[in-house]
C-alpha cells in the first residue's frame, strides 16, 4: 500500500478512480483520469513549501541506498565491517558495475520494517560504520575505481557507545581522507542529509542533491526546540534553515540539482535511478578526463571556498 502525505490527497483520490474504472473495463474513463492526474501531479509538485519538500525527502517509501543497488549495479558484492570493532548495518558498502563502469557504492541506509529499521539504528550510523566507509574507499583508490556515496541519514547517532568510540574522530578522519583521496568520487543525497553524520560521506569531487531531498546543519525539530522551545514552529525552522536543494545550489553548497521525477522518487523508484545513474555516468566521464592533480586542485578549491563571502 502507497503512504499518501497531506498535500497528496487529491492524487491519491484520482488514483483510486482510475484503479476503479478499470476494474469495471471503463478505458475511456481511464484516460479522462490519467489526464486530471498529470494535471493534478503538476500543479502539486510544482508549488511545494520547504516543509513539504522535507516530507518527501523522508517519505517511507523513498528509494533507500539499497534500493539503488538492487536498481543499479551489475554483480554487486558487499563489503563488510571496518576491521576494528565491529559492521555497522547502516552504512552499506558495495563493489559492482554500474552500465559496466566498475563502482564503488557507498551508501547511509535507513532500513523498512521495524526489526529493520532497529538494525539499520534508523540510518544513524555508528564510528565503525564510518571506518568501514573509509575502508572501502580506499580499497576504491588503491584499484582506481570511482567512488559512489549516497546521502541518506538523520545524522550520527549520538549515544554513548558512538561516543566511546570516538565518533567525531571517525568523521574527521573521513572528512580529511575524502578531501584527498586520489580517486573519482561523487556523492549525492538521496533523501535527508543530516550534519556531521552527512558530511562524513559529503566530501567529494562532485556534491549533488536529488531535486525532493535535504541538507542541514540540524533537523528543523531540534532548531525550532533550541530557538523558540517550541516543536510546533517547525514549518519556520525549515524556512528559515534554507535546507532544499535549491537553496543550497543557490548558495553554492552544492553542485548540482538532479532532476528526479516531478511525482517524486517514492513514486517512480525507476525514474529517479535512472536519473540517478546519468548524472554519475556524466560525471566520471568528465572527472576521468582530468589529472590526479587537476583533479585534487579542483577539489580543493571547491573546499576552501566554503563559507567565502563579500562585505
Amino acid at each position: 500500500m502507497a503512504t499518501y502525505l497531506d498535500f497528496e490527497q487529491k492524487i491519491k483520490q484520482i488514483e483510486e478512480q482510475i484503479e476503479a474504472a478499470k476494474a469495471r473495463g471503463d478505458e475511456a474513463a481511464v484516460e479522462i483520469l490519467k489526464k486530471d492526474l498529470e494535471k493534478e501531479v503538476s500543479k502539486t509538485y510544482k508549488n511545494l513549501s520547504d516543509f513539504q519538500k522535507l516530507q518527501l525527502a523522508r517519505h517511507p517509501d523513498r528509494p533507500y541506498a539499497l534500493d539503488y543497488v538492487r536498481l543499479l549495479m551489475e554483480e554487486p558484492y558487499e563489503i563488510h565491517g571496518d576491521r576494528c570493532y565491529r559492521d555497522d548495518p547502516a552504512i552499506i558498502c558495495y563493489l559492482g558495475y554500474i552500465d559496466g563502469q566498475r563502482t564503488m557504492l557507498i551508501g547511509e541506509q535507513k532500513g523498512r520494517g521495524t526489526k529493520n529499521k532497529i538494525k539499520r539504528n534508523f540510518g544513524m550510523p555508528h564510528p565503525e560504520g564510518y571506518r568501514k566507509a573509509l575502508r572501502a574507499a580506499k580499497m576504491a583508490e588503491k584499484f582506481g575505481i570511482p567512488v559512489l556515496m549516497l546521502i541518506d541519514t538523520p545524522g550520527a547517532y549520538p549515544g554513548i557507545g558512538a561516543e566511546e568510540r570516538g565518533q567525531s574522530e571517525a568523521i574527521a578522519r573521513n572528512l580529511l581522507e575524502l578531501s584527498r583521496l586520489d580517486t573519482v568520487t561523487v556523492s549525492i543525497v538521496i533523501g535527508e542529509g543530516g550534519s556531521g553524520g552527512a558530511l562524513a560521506i559529503g566530501v567529494a569531487d562532485k556534491l549533488a542533491m536529488m531535486r525532493y531531498s535535504v541538507f542541514s546543519v540540524i533537523s528543523p525539530e531540534g532548531c525550532a526546540a533550541i530557538l523558540w522551545n517550541d516543536p510546533a514552529k517547525v514549518e519556520q525552522a525549515t524556512k528559515a534553515l534554507k535546507i532544499t536543494a535549491e537553496d543550497l545550489k543557490e548558495l553554492g553548497l552544492v553542485d548540482d540539482i538532479i532532476e528526479e521525477p516531478l511525482i517524486g522518487a517514492h513514486r517512480d523508484k525507476e525514474g529517479a535511478a535512472k536519473a540517478l545513474k546519468e548524472y554519475y555516468l556524466k560525471s566520471v566521464k568528465e572527472l576521468s578526463g582530468l589529472s590526479s592533480e587537476e583533479r585534487l586542485s579542483l577539489r580543493y578549491q571547491k573546499l576552501v571556498s566554503k563559507g567565502a563571502f563579500k562585505e
